[in-house]
Formats: structure tokens, sequence, C-alpha cells
């Protein structure tokens, strides 16, 4: 049966990390004033880094196209799951 990485705390587990990552793209589009309101899609294969789909839908409050925002993230965001670990820091976790 399959596993959801969500019970426990495993950086490597690309659902996970993947939810960050795509939590912090959408902050960082709001907050550039790309948009005001964002939901982030991405899906990964077995066996391969980068993302097979990245998706990007601002519900009509994007100030460019969705296909535009989606080269935008492609351009300045590595969503490979290495990266996201390292740039999320996910390796370094702080419990509290």
């Amino acid at each position: 049966h399959g596993g959801g990485a969500f019970s426990g705390k495993d950086p490597t587990k690309v659902d996970r990390s993947a939810a960050y990552a795509a939590r912090w793209v959408a902050k960082s589009l709001i907050k550039a004033g790309l948009c005001k309101r964002c939901l982030i899609q991405l899906s990964y294969a077995i066996g391969v880094a980068e993302p097979l789909s990245v998706n990007v839908n601002t519900y009509g409050t994007g100030t460019k196209s969705e296909e535009e925002l989606v080269a935008i993230v492609n351009k300045n965001f590595d969503l490979r799951p290495g990266a996201m670990a390292r740039d999320l820091k996910l390796k370094r976790p702080v419990y509290q």
C-alpha cells in the first residue's frame, strides 16, 4: 500500500518537500505583486528530478498570464527534490 510522507518528517519525500516549496513559490509570487491569490500545483514521477508539471492558478488576480508566471517560476525556483530540501533547509528541522 502507499504511505504518506506527511505523517513523518522525512524531507527526501517529494510530496512533503514539494508542498512546502509550492507554498514558498505562491507566497513569493504574491509578495512580488504578481498576483493577490495563488495556487501552485507540482507533479513528479519516480526517478525524474525535475517536476513533470508546474501549474499556476491565480484565480484571475494575476498581473501576468498564468503561462508567464509558470515561466517565472521555472526560471527562479529550483524545484528538484534535493534543491528544495537545501533551499528550504528541510534537513535542519526545528522541533518545538
